[in-house]
């Protein structure tokens, strides 16, 4: 679909994904480091899955800018569920990725904004808003916008796992035998690093680490950051090579040689 898209329709869907970003911004600084109320989505002793006002203020403040902006488009949001449209364009909106390092003061969580069509992510952004950083991807654009200023995405060329970066937010990753696939590429890789949510990826967009490897995740948890980093140059897959869009088992890579030499550890797990 992408290639099919008028000019005016991407510069629409692109000013409206900022605008949705910016419209997040405030409602999240307004309580990082301070005291606010958290929520247990999981209602389980064995678990804890946090949410705040902040996480749906957030995602309401973005679902009004598509009210008034584009109410023909269906919208997948982390804290509202899924709202459908009459256009074959969804809206996948995480107020807050990282809610955990959010209530915890730590500026690694973000907003992620993205917008799909039947076959993924077509334009992303990946937002800090307390340290004034925006990736964004998408439609021939890879860039980072921040405090010092503006600059273009590229993922890091092709190396050998034993001098790679992997990065991933739980050190559990998911089941045993996905954290043996894990552990299994960490013990190649030259450093392994944890609890970064959605910055990880936008570090791989960056060209500052070569793999994220991660399980469990939801549509909202990817979709953005499978816009920037591919971007920037980068493979996104599921742990067997196919589209990860949908969540669950994902590896995100800075170049397709990294990401088959790390694959071929993680197929079939």
């Amino acid at each position: 679909m992408t290639g099919t898209l008028p000019d005016d329709l991407v510069q629409d869907l692109v000013a409206t994904a900022h605008a949705l970003a910016d419209a997040a911004r405030p409602e999240t600084l307004r309580h990082f480091r301070r005291d606010i109320a958290t929520d247990d989505k999981t209602g389980d002793e064995a678990g804890f899955d946090p949410v705040t006002e902040a996480d749906r203020a957030a995602e309401r403040a973005m679902r009004a800018v598509l009210a008034a902006r584009r109410p023909e488009d269906a919208i997948l949001g982390e804290e509202y569920g899924h709202s459908p449209g009459t256009s074959s364009l969804t809206w996948v909106l995480d107020p807050i990725d990282g809610t955990r390092a959010y209530i915890a003061g730590a500026p690694t969580w973000g907003v992620l904004v993205s917008v799909r069509d039947a076959d993924g992510p077509v334009f992303g952004l990946i937002d800090q808003p307390h340290i004034n950083e925006r990736f964004e991807g998408g439609f021939g654009v890879a860039r980072l916008a921040g405090p010092r200023g503006e600059s273009d995405l590229r993922t890091r060329a092709a190396r050998p796992l034993s001098e790679a970066i992997l990065m991933t937010t739980f050190p559990e990753v998911g089941s045993p035998a996905e954290r043996a696939g894990f552990e299994a590429v960490s013990q190649a890789a030259k450093l392994t690093r944890y609890g970064m949510d959605c910055y990880a990826y936008a570090l791989v967009a960056l060209g500052q680490v070569d793999l994220v490897i991660e399980a469990g995740l939801n549509s909202y948890d990817i979709c953005a950051p499978i816009a920037v980093i591919e971007a920037a140059g980068g493979r996104v897959t599921d742990w067997e090579g196919g589209p990860a869009h949908e969540g669950g088992r994902v590896i995100a890579a800075a170049n397709p040689q990294i990401h088959a030499e790390a694959l071929a550890m993680l197929r079939g797990r």
